[in-house]
This record gives C-alpha cells, structure tokens and sequence, in this order.
C-alpha cells in the first residue's frame, strides 16, 4: 500500500505551531515510506476563513521547508460532492430528513443539562414520517448513528479506543441550507483524495468516533487513525501566547531558522534514543508511529534558542548575511560582504537571527557611528588622546589585517606604557559605538582602513 497523508489546515487562523507540527508529522511519514504528502485547506467556514490567512498558511509551509504533492485542495469547491455523499445515504435509508426547530433543539439541550446527561439530539425525526412535517421548516440530513455496541478505533499512537454508540446521536450532515458539515466534508475528502493515515492531534479523537459513521455507511475502507498528544506550556498549562502558542510567521520573525524550528517541533512527542540534533536527512530516514508519546510535550524557548544556536553556527555565512542584510534593510554590495566576512565572529554567540542582526549593525551602520551611554563612558579625554596617535600609528599599515593590526596595536601599548585594555576598549568604543564586540581587531580587518580611520576621526 502506497502511503498517503495530508494536513488540513482551517484558514480561520494563521498556521500556528501546534499545526506545523502536525504538518511536520504527516510530511516526515509519507516521506519517510516514499509516499504522497497532500494539503487541503479546509475553507467551509465562508465567514471566518480569509485569503490572508491561507496565504500565511501556504507560506509558512514553504518556509518550514514541508513542500506538498500535487495542487492544494480546497475543501469549499468540493462541496456538491460532499452534498451526493449525504443524499445517497439519504436514499438508501441510511440518514434521514430532521424537521427540528431551534427551540425544540434549545428544549432538547435544557433538558440534558438539567438531567446532568450530555447534550444528544434525542432521534425524534428518525422513524417519523416525512409527511408530518411542518410546513415551511427546511430539513436538515441526519445519519442514522448505531444505537447499540461499540464503535473501535485502532490508533497508531493510543493503541486501541472504544467508545459506545449509545454515546453517539444522529450528527447532522448536510445543514437545512444544503451545506455540509465539517465531518461530513473531512471524511469524504479523505476518502477521493486516498488518504491512506491520518495523523492529527489528540483534540480531534472524538472526531474519529463520528467520522467512522460516515465510512461504514458509506462502505469505504478506514484510514489509519493517529492522534498525538497536543503541545503544552513549559509549566505543564495548556499553550497559550505566553507559552508560545504563536503563528509560524512569528517564529520567522523573531529570528529562528527553519531547520531548527523542525527540529525543535519533531523533538516535541518524538523521539529517536538520546538524539537531540537531527537533520532533516535523518528525520525522513527515522519517522515512525510507534516513537510517538502518548503524553503532551512542553514547549521550552530555552531549548529552541539554544537548538538555533546550534544551526546558526552551522549555517553558510553567505545564506546569513542575506538573511540579516533583509532584517537591517541593508542593500549596499559591500556592506553586505562585510557582514558574510564577520559572520564566523558574530555567530559564535547569538542565538537568533534577530539577536544576530542586533550585533552585526557594527558593519553596516552609516558614519558616524551612534555611540552608547556606556560605550562614550569610556572616551575620557586620555583615551581619546591615546586613540588620536594610535590613528597616527596605524595609518602606514598597508596589511590591514587582524594579526597586523594586534601587534601594532600592542606594540603602541608598550610604548605609552600603557595597558592593552586600555587601549583596546575605547578603541572598540569608537569603532563599534558598544562595548561588546567580536574581536576588535577582526572588526578593523573587515571594516577596513578608510572606514576605521574614519570612524576614529569621527569619535575623537
């Protein structure tokens, strides 16, 4: 059996992280079996679902780098197909018409709550003759639900889950207005697209009861069923904003890549021994089922920033000057070929591209350079005196490179009598306008001579 997943997005919300994992999920198994990964946007609900959001949605997708087979599907157009599904059952006695009106189905949900019973819609339509109708009341399309035994769902990730029919009513599946619902539209679509496993998250297990209604009705095969646990806060509490429950996008923003964000996101309910960095070759190559947990996962930003530490230090110079060239609005060519020259000395210790972009503004700043509270604090009028001849000094030499630069500086320091921190800290000062940077005399190689020269001239 050729494997088929898919991820179905509702686009009444950006893609948020618990989605992308699930993405994540179905995009490493089919991989992983040399299968097909689908998307379908789930669009029915005409008044929440935005063009913005299927956009963010699309995007996010092909910047986590979880590239789709075939068109993406939108579940909206389907929906005269979805409508036949409902009048075959309907036809073969399978489902029925419900003339219910909104206070009887008020009534019916009063009276459960007062019994202490669930809500249920009590089947009153079910065997009753049409004719007695009442005029001008537009139907709705009702399964007959099984109303004795068990309904058994073998999931790959929660082992084997029962649940009562007794527990189960006749769900609607086609509105009075002749749209379909939701779990009629799901199962139908999985069903013409050859969704062999679906793999969502534990919230939609209840879902899978009501769904494999409409598959024995309708005589198909079930999909294999996989419901993973969802993903809480660091403290154990449900995710929320403050956890992390943000849009994909928001994560491009704050500066993580998307190697390590699938990284983090497979890791959270995943596992494969004591692995901790796993490429995406390894990813495809390990995924399985069986290594997902049945317990939620928690997020931690220490943890991601620290994993995205890790892949910047890994990542092309190059491909991160690009990237921070973007995020500092930087279009000079030289400017950004001095940010690719001073990456190795900034990446070292950030651990996002934002707190990257922050460092490396020391290469793209215009003159003259703004200079920090603390950073002009140590501009006394010695340092600036030392800093004056030191330019003098430096100007003959025609290396211009980092080793050149030390020892002429450390040789100035001798001859002041002077410590090298001394010099070297109002130096960076004046070069830098901070009092943190990568090594200055890296700094000076890549800024180069009539820039630093230049930046002197301006402090003092």
């Amino acid at each position: 059996m050729s494997v088929v997943t898919r991820f179905a997005p509702s686009p009444t919300g950006y893609l948020h992280i618990g989605g992308a994992r699930t993405a994540l999920f179905n995009w490493l198994y089919a991989r992983h079996h040399g299968g097909k990964f689908l998307l379908r946007i789930e669009d029915t609900d005409r008044v929440r679902s935005t063009d913005a959001a299927i956009h963010a949605i699309i995007e996010g997708m092909k910047w986590l780098g979880l590239d789709w087979d075939g068109e993406v599907v939108m579940q909206f157009a389907r929906q005269a197909l979805h409508a036949e599904v409902a009048n075959k059952l309907l036809a073969e006695g399978k489902a029925y018409r419900c003339y219910c009106s909104v206070d009887e189905l008020e009534q019916m949900r009063m009276a459960a709550m007062a019994a202490g019973k669930p809500v249920r819609y009590d089947g009153r339509w079910r065997d009753r003759d049409p004719k007695e109708a009442p005029e001008g009341v537009k139907p709705v399309i009702r399964i007959k639900a099984p109303q004795s035994g068990k309904t058994v769902v073998k999931d790959e990730v929660q082992g084997e889950v029962e649940v009562g029919n007794e527990q189960l009513d006749d769900m609607v599946l086609l509105r009075s207005d002749g749209t379909p619902t939701y779990m009629l539209s799901v199962v139908v679509d999985d069903h013409d697209m050859g969704i062999t496993h679906v793999i969502r998250g534990d919230d939609h297990l209840t879902n899978t009861f009501r769904q494999v209604m409409i598959y024995d009705a309708m005589g198909w095969a079930h999909p294999s069923f996989s419901h993973i646990p969802l993903i809480h806060g660091a403290d154990g509490a449900k995710l929320s904003k403050r956890h992390g429950a943000l849009a994909v996008d928001a994560y491009r923003e704050m500066g993580y890549l998307p190697e390590a964000l699938r990284n983090y996101l497979l890791r959270l309910g995943w596992s494969h021994g004591d692995e901790e960095i796993i490429s995406t070759e390894q990813a495809v190559q390990w995924f399985d089922l069986g290594s997902v947990g049945r317990s939620p996962s928690r997020f931690d930003f220490t943890k991601l920033d620290n994993l995205n530490g890790h892949y910047i230090r890994e990542a092309d110079d190059g491909r991160l000057a690009s990237d921070v060239a973007a995020r500092l609005d930087c279009k000079d060519p030289a400017a950004i070929e001095r940010l690719r020259r001073g990456m190795p000395g900034l990446k070292a210790r950030a651990k996002t591209l934002k707190e990257l972009a922050e460092n490396a503004t020391i290469y793209v700043t215009a003159r003259p350079v703004a200079i920090t509270e603390k950073a002009a604090a140590l501009l006394t009028p010695e340092a600036k005196a030392l800093l004056g001849k030191l330019a003098q000094a430096l100007e003959p030499d025609a290396a211009w490179t980092a080793a050149s630069l030390e020892a002429a500086v450390r040789q100035f320091s001798e001859q002041e009598k002077v410590k090298l921190g001394q010099i070297a800290q109002p130096l960076r000062a004046a070069l830098t306008g901070s009092t943190t940077s990568p090594g200055i005399f890296e700094v000076m190689e890549i800024l180069g001579r009539s820039e630093c020269l230049g930046r002197l001239a301006d402090a003092l």
